[in-house]
């Protein structure tokens, strides 16, 4: 399978998967934890220490790495495992790791900064800015000879549905007749361009009415066609001039040049309890290669640090060491809950917990319902990637958490909550830990 359509598939699968079982239980949190004040240190490095070399060792991954900034300072960093076990090379500090759809944040970034300039209104009419969208048909089932039955849109698809994943398009991780028709239109060739991918998007039937159902999928490379339209400059090009350049994002981006490749993080498959290294090629050619395509929704490579300065600024309110990128209006609306309760359809969504989705993030609402879900606070936002990688951004404890790591299937260990629970293990009413099994 070739590299394009691997990723493609691949980004869209980043967080489909269900829910992992609960890990074994880690110790619960003090009894007066809830108690304490938000200038109480909620970070136990030892502990975080104990518990990532805990899953390198049960051979839950090769390698993995962390960062966390709590309260004005960095409060943890760890690395265990490798990068690259063939080669013997650590885990390092300055790994360069692929993201995949934690790309998808920053592509919101660099969109709504243009928002801040008012170039586009949520409630636009997506037509308004790409025109090729005006014609869209909805798949309503087929005819008695098996072809497609096509339908009106009953509203337009709105600029707000690319942003929240409610525009109405197919994903090409479903097993229906119209992702058939999606995977058939080859959107996701990174040999194409935005607008190229974008025209053919729009000739694909619509899987259900605009507004109405949550489905992950190819919304955010459509916000980097949009914010390249609104702003007459290529997308990779806009990347740089209002996130990676502003935040001091020195080594992000979608190629990975010779001379920084020994520090890559190799691929690894995990399947039946052991972790194989997948061929570099075609496993890194996202990095590697220089695609014509700058998707919005996958493709960047990033350190724990480049990546916690993007999670900083978005925790200061869209400023960081005196950088504004965003207003912090505009971050709190990117993190605020957009899905309205008659969006009952939510597709994996609910397997992140107690969540909502807000501008490329999905936004805890309410603390862990049971000792199954992975710890968090009320007013985290976060997202993940493909191969495993995590970041949070939690304004309650004025912290920020990055973690590291590079194997597939996306969700297939314990691994981002047993992190958590290390995080959080110092907050009762976000600690999952002893809340009891799920309700059946």
């Amino acid at each position: 399978m070739k590299s394009y359509l691997a990723a493609g598939l691949g980004l869209l699968l980043a967080a489909c998967q269900p829910a992992p079982p609960p890990a074994q239980a880690d110790a619960a949190p003090a009894a007066d934890a809830a108690t304490a004040t938000n200038a109480a240190p909620l970070v136990d490095s030892a502990h975080i220490d104990e518990v990532l070399q805990s899953i390198v060792d049960d051979g839950k991954t090769v390698g993995v790495s962390a960062l966390v900034y709590e309260r004005g300072r960095e409060a943890y960093f760890g690395a265990f495992g490798m990068a690259d076990r063939e080669a013997n090379r650590p885990m390092a500090r300055d790994t360069l790791a692929q993201v995949y759809s934690m790309t998808k944040p920053v592509t919101g970034v660099v969109l709504m900064s243009l928002y801040d300039e008012g170039r586009f209104r949520l409630d636009d009419p997506l037509a308004k800015h790409l025109p090729e969208y005006a014609d869209v048909r909805v798949y309503a089932g087929e005819d008695a000879s098996g072809k497609p039955l096509l339908v009106a849109p009953e509203r337009p698809i709105l600029v707000q549905d690319i942003l929240r994943h409610t525009a109405g398009f197919a994903a090409a991780f479903e097993q229906t007749p119209v992702a058939g028709l999606y995977r058939d239109a080859k959107v996701d060739d990174r040999n194409l361009t935005l607008a190229q991918m974008s025209e053919r998007l729009a000739r694909v039937p619509l899987a259900y009415q605009p507004g109405t159902r949550w489905l992950y999928g190819i919304s955010v490379d459509v916000q980097a066609r949009l914010a390249e339209v609104l702003a007459g400059k290529p997308f990779e090009q806009l990347v740089r001039e209002r996130v990676l350049d502003p935040l001091q994002m020195r080594e992000t981006a979608y190629f990975v040049p010779e001379d920084r490749r020994g520090r890559m993080a190799a691929m690894y498959q995990s399947a039946d309890g052991t972790l194989t290294r997948l061929p570099d090629d075609p496993a890194l050619d996202n990095a590697y290669k220089q695609w014509t395509m700058a998707p919005g929704g996958y493709g960047l490579v990033s350190t724990l640090d480049d990546y916690l300065r993007f999670g900083r600024m978005l925790l200061g309110g869209g400023e960081l060491d005196g950088v504004r990128v965003l207003q912090p209006e505009t971050v709190k609306l990117m993190a605020t809950d957009a899905l309205s309760p008659d969006i009952t359809d939510r597709s994996w969504l609910p397997g992140k917990g107690q969540v909502g989705f807000g501008i490329d993030f999905a936004v805890r609402h309410s603390p862990p319902a049971n000792e199954g879900e992975a710890s968090g606070a009320v007013g985290e936002f976060f997202w993940d990637g493909y191969a495993n990688t995590l970041f949070w951004v939690d304004p309650k404890h004025e912290l920020v958490a990055v973690l590291f790591t590079q194997y597939i299937p996306p969700g297939g260990t314990d691994l981002h909550k047993r992190f958590r629970d290390a995080v959080y293990r110092g907050d009762a009413e976000a600690s999952s830990v002893g809340k009891g099994a799920a309700t059946p």
